[in-house]
């Protein structure tokens, strides 16, 4: 089998909901979609979703990225060469996770549907469903528990609250909340990198009544010793989200006990290979995944599904970027059910564009 045609465009999507972080406020996402065609008639899709501020990635940048290197290293290529086509493209661009996992999801989309398969299949084939959590961005206490609100009579049980700019407010907002929706709710909290350590332990005593499920990323994310002094002091887990990047920084974390689980998001590591391999370092390491998305069209949640499915490790899932942008060019690639994840049942990834 050889890649024939190939070619790369993006989509401007809107958000019907604009969020804010601890560091940003989003209203639209760019995704870029790649597509291929083989000698065999099977066709691949994949896609990017860059961050400038987390992989410090811009559209303009990943289109570069398909134009100077992934287009010459694919086409011609035989999919089945997946591993070495994916460690010729890392040691070109390797520092662009977005654009590596955007070939990446298209040769193993390749693959399974050359195999006749649902990806999470041909990758080992543990579950066939996941709930997922589904995430509130920093708004006014009242507004956050309004929305959760509406999600528990959408059949979500599992809600994950974004903060780390007012640690007061934060923690009101999570008491509101577990008096708004009851005990029967798990809440999750994501600092996303917002507190000092001394913030941080604040936040998480104070709440301990909560009964918070697991936090993220409380502290910084280049100082990688605040995890290990906050872990020290708590009892909920904690997640390591931005420090996590590769095996190396799994190893080190997890490997010295300095955080209970790892984030892994495919844009964020390069890809489903890198994601398996860091799973298998967390596990070794007696250590959870959760598996993770940035503002993600339905294809490249559906390139994480697949991933989460395929591995008894990946506990946890936070998969709901597709629910919020209009006109997703790949709307149905993944089926969500009273916040439950499914994957379509067709061969590879699920979905084919017209």
């Amino acid at each position: 089998m050889k890649i024939t045609q190939l070619e790369c465009w993006p989509v401007e999507i809107r958000l019907r909901e604009p969020y804010t972080v601890a560091y940003e406020t989003v209203d639209k996402t760019t995704n870029l979609f790649i597509r291929a065609r083989t000698d065999t008639g099977i066709t691949g899709v994949g896609c990017a979703a860059p961050d400038k501020t987390i992989t410090g990635e811009t559209p303009e940048m990943v289109i570069y990225a398909f134009q100077s290197y992934i287009y010459p290293v694919l086409m011609g290529s035989e999919p089945f060469h997946y591993l070495l086509l994916h460690e010729h493209l890392r040691s070109r661009i390797p520092d662009m996770p977005a654009a590596l996992a955007m070939a990446d999801m298209l040769l193993y989309d390749i693959v399974a549907k050359t195999a006749g398969v649902p990806l999470f299949m041909y990758l080992g084939g543990y579950r066939e469903s996941m709930p997922t959590n589904i995430t509130i961005g920093i708004q006014p206490v009242d507004e956050t528990v309004k929305k959760a609100m509406e999600y528990v009579q959408r059949g979500f049980r599992v809600i994950k609250v974004k903060g780390g700019f007012n640690v007061e407010e934060d923690i009101e907002k999570l008491r509101k909340l577990r008096e708004a929706v009851g005990e029967d709710i798990e809440l999750r909290f994501d600092a996303g990198f917002g507190y000092t350590f001394e913030e941080a332990i604040h936040f998480i005593h104070v709440t301990r009544d909560v009964h918070i499920e697991f936090i993220e990323q409380p502290t910084p994310r280049r100082k990688n010793y605040l995890l290990s002094k906050v872990r020290r002091e708590i009892t909920i887990p904690d997640s390591a989200d931005e420090s996590i990047w590769n095996m190396r920084d799994t190893f080190r974390l997890t490997g010295q006990n300095l955080t209970d689980m790892v984030n892994v998001k495919l844009m964020k590591v390069g890809g489903i290979i890198e994601a398996l391999n860091i799973n298998a370092v967390a596990r070794a390491a007696g250590a959870e995944t959760l598996v993770g998305c940035f503002d993600e069209s339905a294809l490249g949640i559906a390139a994480a599904l697949h991933f989460a499915l395929a591995r008894p490790n990946v506990a946890f899932a936070d998969l709901d970027s597709h629910l919020d942008p209009e006109d997703d060019p790949a709307a149905g690639a993944v089926i969500i059910e009273k916040g439950v994840m499914y994957p379509t049942g067709k061969p590879g990834l699920g979905f084919e564009f017209p």
